[in-house]
This record gives C-alpha cells, structure tokens and sequence, in this order.
C-alpha cells in the first residue's frame, strides 16, 4: 500500500525514532508499505517519520542510480550494488570512515527543494534487516549520502539543519510556504 509522505511542518518529523526490538507482522507490513511508497514517489530512501510513524526504520534503494556512484563493502570486500537492494536497516548505527564531501540532496518531506550538504563520504553501517539479523558494511558516494540522510531522519534531524546559513536563508521563502502548507492541512484534517 502506498501511503502518503509527510512533508516539512509535520511535527512527526522532528520526533525520534523508537528502537524496534523485534520484527513483528506490523512492521513487516510497513516495509512493504514503505518499500511501495519511495519507489511510487521515485525516492532512493524513505524513513518510517516520513509516513507518520516514529520508528527506527529506513528504507533504501539506490540500484537504478546511475549519474551518482557509490560503492558497497561487506566483510571489507566489495560486492555488487543491485545484489544487495533494496536495504532495510533497523535500529542502524552510523560512524564517519571518511574525509567530508559536499553533495547534492533533495527529500521526499521536502517537494522541488535541494541543497548541497556536506557528510562523511564513507560511513561504517550497523544495523538489523528485515529478517531480525544483525548487518554491517561500509558505503561510500551516494548510498553513504542516503543512508546518513534517513539515519538523520530517525532523529529528528532533517537535510535544512544541515544546510549552510547562506542556503537556508535562500531557501526560506519556499520553506515558509511548505511549512505553513502543511500546518494548515493538519488543523483542517483536524476539524474533519
């Protein structure tokens, strides 16, 4: 089922993710639903604060990417991308392995904005998939960017509080307007 992506002035997006201790039919259904949703809004990454829930849960598929490179190693050996996607990380925990680099992202929460934010290159990734097992690789290029992106998201941090000043300031005029959007639908759907 596709649901629908909560954007910027939701206050969902601000909420922390809660650990999920185990894979039940619930959240098994949501990674599906989730899965759905980011592919239906041609994303490359989704956390479950984008649907409304605040869980420690992210989806990610970066396969059919091709003007963007990123690599993949498990067990320091590298492996084929398409192989190992879509990746489901529960619970995951990131640290930096490498040198910052500025790129560009955009977010489904956030429609027709993009920004050039700077991250690690190369992230060290631990986590739980789908099946409860525990998995940990080393990304780097644009699955590195992605996966540090929706980690953020898992913590209430979105890609504006990365920004730089002088972007932010750009962009406020098109943020105040998402944001004031999207709290005007949330107090109508509240009268409904």
């Amino acid at each position: 089922m596709i649901l629908p992506v909560v954007k910027y002035g939701n206050p969902v997006l601000r909420q922390k993710g809660a650990r999920i201790e185990r894979i039940t039919a619930e959240i098994t259904g949501l990674i599906d639903d989730m899965l759905q949703t980011m592919y239906a809004a041609a994303g490359v990454g989704l956390a479950a604060q984008q649907v409304g829930k605040a869980l420690r849960l992210t989806v990610i598929d970066i396969k059919d990417v091709r003007d963007r490179p990123s690599s993949l190693e498990i067990g320091g050996k590298p492996v084929t991308i398409p192989d190992h996607m879509p990746l489901v990380l529960i619970n995951p925990e990131i640290k930096p392995a490498g040198k910052p680099v500025t790129g560009p992202e955009g977010c489904l929460s956030f429609p027709e904005i993009y920004a050039d934010i700077e991250r690690p290159e190369t992230v060290d990734v631990k986590a739980m998939n789908e099946k409860g097992e525990t998995i940990e690789f080393r990304c780097g290029g644009l699955l590195a960017r992605a996966v540090q992106h929706e980690t953020d998201h898992l913590q209430g941090i979105l890609f504006i509080d990365r920004m730089s000043s002088e972007t932010k300031k750009e962009l406020k005029p098109q943020l105040d307007e998402l944001q004031e959007t999207t709290k005007a639908g949330l107090k109508k759907d509240a009268r409904a």
